[in-house]
């Protein structure tokens, strides 16, 4: 299953914080007419817009896609009940392999193209904790300006509040996977 984009969504917990558009589009440093945009579903928000609108709800990016499970426990899920995100200013791919509905871990298989731009990679800073492992081709993983080359079977932990980035400097496709704490989708 694809998951589907809902600015709707963002619209409902803005109203819900009590905060107008201009709130919301001053905190996440941003125009109301993008912010207004996003909510009507006219346009799907880059990955930079989207983090910093997370950020200025205090909340993670998957409240913001359609989600059609139900919080079981256990939670049995078939391959193709899992949510595939790809944005366009994005060089990988999620598949989100564990539940989306709150949970306190999520599992994600991750592809990375070769990356076209190194520079351009925005480096990330959030709470909580990832730990990767890759399956195929490498990757080199930055934290806190320190490059650690992932090749086949290599694992990673780090904490996500140190700035952190991943790069394919490969001409190949890395495939991996990887547990996230707390969820972002």
């Amino acid at each position: 299953m694809v998951a589907k984009f809902s600015g709707h969504k963002i619209r409902v917990m803005r109203k819900d914080l009590n905060m107008s558009i201009k709130d919301l589009a001053e905190k996440a440093d941003l125009s109301t007419g993008l912010i207004s945009q996003i909510e009507r579903d006219l346009v799907s928000p880059s990955v930079n817009a989207m983090t910093r609108i997370v950020d200025a709800l205090g909340t993670t990016m998957g409240e913001f896609f359609d989600a059609d499970y139900v919080k079981e426990n256990p939670l049995h899920l078939k391959k193709n009940e899992h949510k595939i995100v790809s944005m366009e200013d994005w060089d990988r791919t999620y598949e989100i392999v564990s539940p989306t509905d709150n949970r306190d871990i999520e599992l994600v298989f991750m592809r990375f193209s070769p990356t076209s731009d190194p520079d351009a990679v925005k480096v990330r800073v959030h709470e909580g904790e990832e730990c990767g492992y890759v399956i195929q081709g490498s990757l080199t993983v930055e934290v806190e300006d320190k490059q650690y080359v992932l090749e086949s079977g290599d694992s990673i932990y780090f904490e996500s509040t140190a700035p952190h980035r991943y790069i394919n400097y490969s001409d190949k496709e890395c495939v991996s996977i990887w547990a996230m704490s707390p969820p972002s989708y």
